[in-house]
């Protein structure tokens, strides 16, 4: 009877220190030193299947300790699959509540402001994190795919830094910069000027696309829109080297020929009066603002002065003159 009694004392001194140890152990920072460690959680996995994932991909944890954890915590079926990043000072409990609360770790794709959109499904293909679901659709069907009324997919996406938890399907990038596009522009056509020469908010972001082409020079944009509505408005020719060079394609290899702007495309703004028919490339918020609120002027050219700036000029004679100054 002695023996049972002090068998039962012990197995109860067993179960609390067990339990105290466990208690212990929640608390403790998990050792993954100064890179943190990456790891996955496919879908469908069991907490069993979830601890041992964790574990295989280097993180110093035992599996049934962490198993344990998320069932006693209730949270065992509540676990989200996705790619995390455990970084240094973590302690399982904050480990549990990552993988719980879905803290997935976060990649990211910068497109820049000028790209045309076959640069930017590069970028995006070029992206390891992402989910390529988008590789084998025609540029037609990847925008029927995010949903798109247009068919034609340039121009129609913000050139921006896009966050995205890792092993997302790259769709959502198309999706996400398309909407930007949208509410931006009519954004900005809500707030545009009286009197411009847009039937709608696609031909405002054709012209948007020339601007952003045209310059770096945020400051000379306004200007630069300034030039090429008084053009429309007088029935002059754009006469914009880079629309010639969109329409040009692959045949561009660096340098524009007096030949090329005497060969007829849909985007030579040299031979086709008006706006090309599409966008040339993904303009920025400030080439739209530009579009939409250009300066007053009556400038009809500009020239580069060869120090990244412009010299603008309200007649041809002018402008003439200014071109002998600076380029010749």
């Amino acid at each position: 009877m002695r023996l049972i009694r002090l068998l039962f004392i012990l197995l109860v001194f067993a179960a609390v220190a067990a339990s105290a140890g466990f208690q212990f152990w929640t608390g403790q920072v998990i050792e993954v030193g100064e890179t943190p460690v990456e790891f996955t959680i496919r879908p469908g996995s069991s907490v069993r299947s979830a601890t041992r994932q964790m574990h295989d991909a280097g993180l110093p944890v035992q599996p049934l300790l962490m198993e344990l954890l998320a069932r006693l915590s209730g949270k065992a079926n509540q676990i989200k699959a996705g790619s995390y990043a455990l970084e240094q000072g973590k302690t399982p409990l904050q480990l549990l509540d990552k993988i719980v609360n879905g803290e997935f770790s976060m990649g990211s794709v910068v497109i820049i402001e000028g790209w045309n959109f076959s640069q930017m499904r590069k970028a995006i293909d070029a992206q390891p994190a992402l989910k390529h679901d988008s590789q084998n659709l025609s540029n037609a069907a990847l925008m029927k795919k995010i949903g798109s009324d247009y068919s034609n997919p340039e121009g129609l996406f913000f050139p921006d830094t896009y966050l995205f938890p890792k092993g997302s399907s790259d769709l959502l990038i198309y999706q996400q910069a398309h909407a930007v596009q949208l509410k931006r522009l009519q954004d900005s056509w809500s707030g545009r000027a009286e009197h411009l020469p847009y039937k709608n908010p696609y031909e405002a972001l054709i012209m948007a696309s020339i601007i952003e082409k045209e310059t770096g020079q945020k400051s000379e944009r306004p200007l630069i829109a300034a030039v090429f509505v008084n053009r429309l408005k007088a029935g002059m020719l754009l006469q914009t080297d880079p629309t010639v060079i969109y329409g040009m394609g692959e045949q561009y290899q660096g340098k524009i020929h007096k030949r090329d702007l005497q060969t007829d495309t849909p985007y030579n703004t040299y031979t086709r009066a008006g706006l090309p028919p599409t966008p040339i490339a993904l303009p920025g918020q400030a080439s739209l603002s530009a579009a939409l609120n250009p300066a007053q002027s009556d400038a009809l050219y500009f020239v580069a002065k060869g120090d990244g700036t412009s010299h603008f000029s309200d007649n041809l004679d002018a402008h003439n003159r200014a071109v002998n100054q600076f380029q010749r």
